[in-house]
C-alpha cells in the first residue's frame, strides 16, 4: 500500500511535465508548394496507381508537396481512343476527380504526338495512309471530343507534342507527311474551338538547341499572325549530369518569353547516369562492359555522386526562382525515383534516381535546398 501511495504521488509531481509535453504544437514543415507559391506552380506527373489511389505513399506525397499535376500516359491518343471513334475515359476521368479534389492545376498530356498514337489515325481499311482530308478530320473528331469534355476543368492542355527535329526541321511524322506543317496551327484552332478558355501549349525537348529553338519561336510567332492562342512553350527538361548548360537553357527561356509566352518546364528529371555512347562493338565483352558502365549504381548513389546531383538540381532550380516571372510551371516527370521511366532508358535493367523523393518516398536533400532558396527570393 505504501509503494502505490508513493508511485501515486510521482504520477502527479510528473503530471503538469506530461500536459506541458502533450500540448506542445510542432512547427508545421514548409512544403515545396508553400516555399514556391508566387512564384509558379509545382507540379508532378502520376501514373495510374496513383490516380487510382494504389500508390498510397505517392499519393501522400503529391497532395502534400504538389499544386499542379498532369497524366503521364492515361491521356495520350492511343489509351483514351484506341479503336475509331471509340473512347475510353475511365483512367483520364478518375485523374481529373483526384485533381478537383485536391485543387490542382490540371494539364491534358497530349492532344497530338507522333508516338503512343493508334495505328489506325493514320490509315484506311487496307493499310494505306489516309488522305489529308479524312486526318484533318480525325484529328478535329479527337481534340473536340476529348477538350470538349473536361471543359473548364482541364486548365491548359499540351495541345502539340515534339513536332520538330533538334536541327529545328519538322520531324517526318505522319501528321506531317499528310498534312503538311498545317497540322499544328489546325491543332491549335480545334482544341480552342473546344474550350476557349483553357490554355495552350507546344511541348518539346532538346529545346535549348539553337536550331529547335528558332524554330519554335518562328511557330509562336505564326501562331499569332494567325490569331490563333498560344499561351505558353513547354521545355520538357530531360536533363543529366553532362548536359545541357545553363546559359543555352536560360538564352531558350529567354527567347520564348520574347515571343510572348510563359515558359514552363513540363517533364523534369535530373539522371545521375553516365551519357551512353552512340557506338557499341558488337563484340558479347564489350557490351556487357557497356551495360557495367552504363548502370553504375544499382545500390544507390555514391555520397559524391548525390552531392554533385544535388547541386546540379539545385543549380536548376535557382534559375528557375530567379526567372519565376517568365514561369508558368515547374513540373517533375514522376513523384519519386522508383516511378520514373529513365530506370530503364535506354536499356533495360538501368537503375537511375532522377527526381526529387528517393525509392521510398522519402524527401532528398535537394528538395530542403529548393526551399530554401525560395525563402531567399521573397
Amino acid at each position: 500500500m505504501k509503494l502505490i501511495k508513493q508511485l501515486l504521488i510521482m504520477m502527479l509531481l510528473c503530471l503538469p511535465f506530461l500536459n506541458c509535453t502533450s500540448t506542445k504544437k510542432e512547427e508545421p514543415k514548409t512544403t515545396l508548394k508553400d516555399a514556391l507559391s508566387g512564384k509558379f506552380l509545382i507540379g508532378t506527373a502520376m501514373n495510374s496507381s496513383q490516380i487510382w489511389g494504389k500508390d498510397t505513399l505517392g499519393v501522400k506525397v503529391i497532395t502534400q508537396q504538389f499544386d499542379a499535376v498532369v497524366a503521364e500516359n492515361c491521356m495520350k491518343s492511343m489509351h483514351l481512343q484506341p479503336k475509331d471513334g471509340e473512347f475510353d475515359f475511365k483512367d483520364a476521368d478518375q485523374f481529373v476527380d483526384f485533381g478537383e479534389r485536391n485543387n490542382m492545376f490540371i494539364t491534358g498530356h497530349c492532344l497530338i504526338w507522333h508516338s503512343q498514337v493508334p495505328a489506325w489515325f493514320f490509315t484506311d481499311t487496307v493499310g494505306k495512309d489516309v488522305s489529308k482530308e479524312i486526318l484533318t478530320e480525325r484529328m478535329k473528331n479527337h481534340i473536340t471530343t476529348v477538350v470538349s469534355r473536361y471543359k473548364g476543368r482541364v486548365k491548359g492542355w499540351d495541345v502539340v507534342n515534339e513536332a520538330l527535329n533538334d536541327d529545328g526541321t519538322y520531324r517526318n511524322s505522319k501528321f506531317y507527311t499528310i498534312i503538311g506543317k498545317d497540322f499544328i496551327p489546325l491543332a491549335f484552332k480545334f482544341a480552342h474551338d473546344a474550350d476557349p478558355d483553357a490554355e495552350l501549349y507546344y511541348n518539346d525537348y532538346n529545346e535549348w538547341y539553337a536550331g529547335k529553338r528558332d524554330s519554335i519561336v518562328k511557330m509562336v510567332i505564326q501562331l499569332k499572325d494567325q490569331g490563333l492562342r498560344i499561351d505558353a512553350v513547354g521545355m520538357q527538361g530531360h536533363i543529366g549530369m553532362d548536359y545541357p548548360n545553363l546559359e543555352d537553357y536560360k538564352a531558350a527561356m529567354d527567347s520564348f518569353a520574347a515571343a510572348g509566352v510563359k515558359v514552363m518546364v513540363t517533364e523534369l528529371e535530373l539522371s545521375a547516369l553516365p551519357t551512353p555512347r552512340p557506338n557499341v562493338g558488337a563484340n558479347i565483352s564489350d557490351i556487357e562492359i557497356y551495360r557495367k558502365e552504363m548502370n553504375p549504381y544499382t545500390d544507390g548513389l555514391p555520397d559524391s555522386v548525390a552531392t554533385a546531383w544535388t547541386n546540379r538540381m539545385a543549380s536548376f532550380f535557382k534559375l528557375f526562382i530567379d526567372n519565376s516571372d517568365k514561369i508558368e510551371r515547374v513540373t517533375l516527370w514522376g513523384v519519386s525515383d522508383a516511378d520514373s521511366w529513365k530506370n530503364d532508358f535506354p536499356m533495360p535493367g538501368r537503375t537511375d534516381y532522377p527526381l526529387l523523393f528517393d525509392r521510398n518516398h522519402q524527401p532528398k536533400t535537394i528538395v530542403s535546398t529548393i526551399i530554401q532558396e525560395a525563402k531567399k527570393n521573397k
